[in-house]
């Protein structure tokens, strides 16, 4: 491997991703694939086959992660799968947030999420179902729809606490 594949992958590894625990963007990135291949010159690195990449609490499963960079630093991370599946701790005492669709984006300056096709976001027991759900993980704020969206509804299911005995 070339000296530059091998700083490029180490630039990828050190990159930060800001959202989840504080904690988390301080860790190392770990992928593992069947396969991996960095170009250099266009500054992607795309790994194919059983992916899982872990920094943290966070933990991203699908067939194929792209990732995207400039300058050494992460702009955009594009995960697909049948389906491309998502996990974050929030916080320290809250629910794993979970999150899957056919494509998955993060672009980790914006602390932006994106679902799509088949998608659904869900924290315990409520959850959120449509073609396309944005998810700001600096804020909690979860956006589900698009206005064009031709017909296709927004499913959200919220169960009640059960009722502590006294």
């Amino acid at each position: 491997m070339k000296l530059s594949k091998m700083v490029g992958l180490g630039l990828l590894f050190s990159a930060r991703m800001a959202f989840g625990l504080e904690s988390d963007s301080e860790q190392p990135i770990y992928i593992d694939s069947d396969n991996a291949v960095y170009d250099e010159k266009a500054q992607i690195s795309t790994y194919t086959g059983n992916v899982v990449a872990t920094q943290g609490t966070i933990r991203i499963d699908g067939d194929k992660l792209v990732v995207y960079l400039k300058d050494g630093a992460i702009i955009k991370l594009i995960a697909t799968g049948k389906p491309s599946r998502f996990k974050q701790l929030p916080a320290v005492g809250k629910e794993e947030m979970h999150g899957e669709g056919l494509i998955n984006e993060f672009y980790p300056d914006q602390n932006l999420l994106k679902f799509m096709k088949n998608a659904s976001v869900w924290q315990g027991d409520a959850k959120q179902s449509s073609e396309y759900i944005e998810y700001d993980t600096k804020n909690s704020l979860l956006k589900a729809g698009e206005a064009q969206s031709d017909g296709k509804r927004v499913h959200s299911v919220i169960k009640p606490k059960p009722k502590q005995a006294q």
